[in-house]
């Protein structure tokens, strides 16, 4: 009855928003090889925390404070800074442990690196800001502060090199972010990501009952896209998570194979919790 109740109220009354909880961040669109990249600052995808600095505080992409180590956050600068937590490629699952303990681990986080990569509100186009933000990470002279390596390419095909020369050393992908674009939040059309395969986010509604062997545990996970769109997603749940699943309001990371004609994801299939509410 509880889990129906649950399902009632947050098909008719969502509570949680993709929109609000990412609002003060520009996201990323799919690269879907329309622009000239040679018009785009390239960079490796980190598999990281995404995490914003105020010069006080760490937020994660929805809002919560970071419990980093004082020794951690006090030696940034006071410039507001966009950027990722970050222990190493296909560590994200470590990192995410780290980040979201309320009480941080001193010898953890020394692991940790802030790879920052955009200024907020910064005056000029990212390639201004770029070169402002390598002069403040250099003034700061902080071991865990870095800026994310950014490179260009001529063309297509070289971006296609790229991305399988970082692939093969075990990247998830590339970002490009428009070199001539101001200072924006939000998902618009200057910044994307270019992946060999397909994977998404959305936000956990509500549960959906089990049937036959996952009777009395949840079946699947009601999700909503960043466009309204909203759609089942059981594939991929292990046991543990059909008994303890995502908090509802998390963002979670699923993986697919193209679109029906409805504009739904195909085959979709639960990788990982991206985001929970109200904790990084």
């Amino acid at each position: 009855m509880r889990r129906k109740l649950l399902l009632f109220i947050f098909l008719v009354f969502p509570v949680f928003s993709i929109a609000a909880s990412t609002e003060g961040f520009l996201l990323a669109r799919r690269w879907d090889g329309r622009l000239d990249p040679a018009d785009f600052w390239v960079s490796e995808k980190l598999d990281g925390v995404r995490a914003g600095w105020d010069g006080k505080v760490l937020r994660s992409r929805g809002g919560a404070v970071i419990a980093a180590p004082d020794w951690f956050v006090g030696a940034l600068p006071q410039t507001p800074l966009d950027g990722e937590l970050w222990l190493g490629r296909g560590r994200f699952e470590a990192l995410s442990a780290i980040v979201r303990k309320r009480k941080p681990q001193d010898e953890e986080w020394r692991s940790v690196r802030y790879m920052v990569f955009e200024l907020p509100g910064g005056e000029g186009d990212f390639s201004a800001r770029l070169r402002r933000l390598a002069a403040i990470v250099a003034a700061a002279d902080v071991e865990w502060l870095s800026l994310v390596d950014q490179f260009r390419v001529s063309g297509p095909h070289e971006l296609d090199r790229r991305l399988d020369e970082l692939v093969s050393a075990g990247a998830e992908g590339l970002m490009l972010h428009r070199a001539d674009a101001p200072y924006l939040t939000g998902r618009v059309d200057v910044l994307f990501k270019l992946k060999p395969g397909d994977d998404a986010e959305a936000r956990v509604l509500a549960y959906l009952p089990g049937t036959g062997r996952f009777r009395g545990l949840t079946g699947a996970l009601l999700v909503e896209t960043p466009d309204g769109r909203r759609f089942r997603l059981g594939s991929g749940l292990t046991d543990a998570l059909r008994r303890h699943p995502p908090p509802l309001g998390s963002l979670v990371t699923y993986r697919y194979h193209g679109h029906t004609r409805t504009g739904l994801p195909r085959f979709a299939s639960f990788w990982r919790i991206r985001e929970s509410p109200g904790a990084p």
